[in-house]
């Protein structure tokens, strides 16, 4: 009697469900971490970003080391009394940013109005001497000041000074000069750090 053949066929081997979870997951982790970079990449340079400030130009408003909270989004009009991170101009003749500087400064007077300051270092905008109780000291008009004045700030600029007005590199620096709407990242809100001066700057 004949025996009936059978074709046995060797059964492909089950996948390894550890290993592919474990590729999985590593994946997620990844692509997580991909999107958490970006968000925060967005946050940064069209929402708000964080600002260290570094030397002592706006005391006493500001001291070194100070964390700020600065608004991005939505500030294109900058008024009188904010105090703004910008870019400095690269030199008086080529107003593009140097993106790798940033500066803190007060904002003093937008396009338009007349910037003077008198020998008793008064400052003076369209005529009126400014009241300003956040400086450190009055201008020692002894220090050479390369800023013609009397000063017409120009079309989308606005004319800076440091609150510590005889330690701070500003406006009154043709190097500087009125800085362009362009070159401003946005408008210091409030502190972070230290603790103890948590809060609100205006």
């Amino acid at each position: 009697m004949e025996g009936n053949e059978t074709n046995m066929q060797t059964p492909a081997p089950e996948p390894n469900v550890d290993s592919i979870n474990w590729v999985k997951e590593i994946f997620e982790w990844v692509a997580c971490f991909v999107i958490a970079i970006v968000i925060a990449m967005l946050i940064k340079n069209f929402i708000f970003t964080l600002v260290k400030v570094d030397g002592a130009s706006m005391n006493p408003t500001l001291t070194h080391g100070d964390r700020l909270f600065t608004r991005v989004i939505g500030y294109n009009k900058p008024q009188a009394g904010d105090i703004i991170i910008f870019h400095p101009p690269i030199s008086k003749d080529n107003k593009n940013p140097q993106k790798d500087i940033a500066y803190v400064k007060r904002v003093i007077a937008v396009e338009g109005q007349i910037v003077d300051i008198d020998y008793d270092g008064n400052v003076i905008v369209d005529g009126k001497v400014l009241s300003e109780d956040y400086i450190k000291e009055p201008i020692d008009t002894r220090y050479l000041m390369t800023t013609e004045f009397p000063f017409e700030v120009p079309k989308d600029s606005v004319f800076v000074l440091g609150d510590n007005r005889n330690n701070s590199h500003d406006s009154r620096s043709e190097d500087i000069g009125a800085v362009p709407l362009d070159n401003i990242m946005g408008k210091a809100q409030f502190r972070l750090w230290p603790l103890t001066s948590f809060g609100g700057l205006y």
